[in-house]
């Protein structure tokens, strides 16, 4: 599975990048309003930090609208992921972009018949959102589990499942046994998946036992 982090804190970024597990990065509109700073800056200065796809999200409602926002957004850098929402004007836009040669996330999807319209539209990512799934009491890793069974069914369908609105460690653990080609995390969540309180406790004894001998590596 592949790891992107969902944020437009820059420092953030940086920070996770430098462990070289993070593959890409997912912002979103209400990211870009807390980041407080201009949007393509912003966008620019994410896609150096990491060479893989960053998403960038149109603001339009309208094909033919999105699709030049969408042009527009690939213009910043190469590795531009064009977000659009799953409605019917964005698949359109997905399908231009995607024609086009430009990446497309194609988000805010909540079931298997809109992801399989994605992939038709020949998205490059598709985004359930687990999280807000759960929140109605459904079950979202059953959603990831069905769009992983749609996709392998189509060789035609490259789209990759991109599981979105993740909340806990679980989240990723559920999104990755469910087969989700990428889980986008938030910062804190992503740094949580390393943790464990049994690990702690063993570097504690390690550390207190080694000090006793006296002696250094180093």
């Amino acid at each position: 599975m592949k790891f992107f982090v969902d944020t437009a804190d820059t420092n953030e970024i940086q920070d996770l990048a430098e462990a070289g597990l993070l593959d890409g990065v997912t912002t979103n509109p209400s990211l870009i309003m807390k980041a407080g700073r201009p949007f393509k800056e912003v966008i620019a200065e994410i896609c150096k930090l990491v060479p893989g796809p960053v998403s960038a999200e149109v603001t339009a409602l309208d094909a033919e609208t999105m699709i030049a926002e969408g042009r527009h957004l690939a213009e910043i850098a190469e590795n531009v992921a064009v977000k659009v929402p799953l409605t019917w004007d964005g698949l359109k836009a997905c399908r231009t972009l995607s024609n086009e040669g430009h990446m497309v996330n194609v988000t805010l999807c909540f079931n298997a018949t809109q992801a399989l319209m994605a992939g038709r539209a020949g998205a490059t990512f598709v985004s359930p959102f687990i999280g807000r799934i759960d929140d109605l009491g459904n079950d979202g890793m059953e959603l990831i589990s069905e769009i992983r069974q749609i996709y392998d069914n189509y060789d035609y369908i490259e789209t990759q499942i991109l599981a979105a609105s993740i909340r806990t460690p679980n989240h990723v653990k559920m999104s990755a046994l469910a087969g989700a080609d990428v889980a986008t995390v938030p910062p804190a969540v992503l740094r949580s998946l390393v943790k464990h309180p049994l690990t702690d406790k063993g570097i504690e004894t390690f550390v207190a036992d080694w000090a006793k001998t006296g002696q250094t590596i180093l």
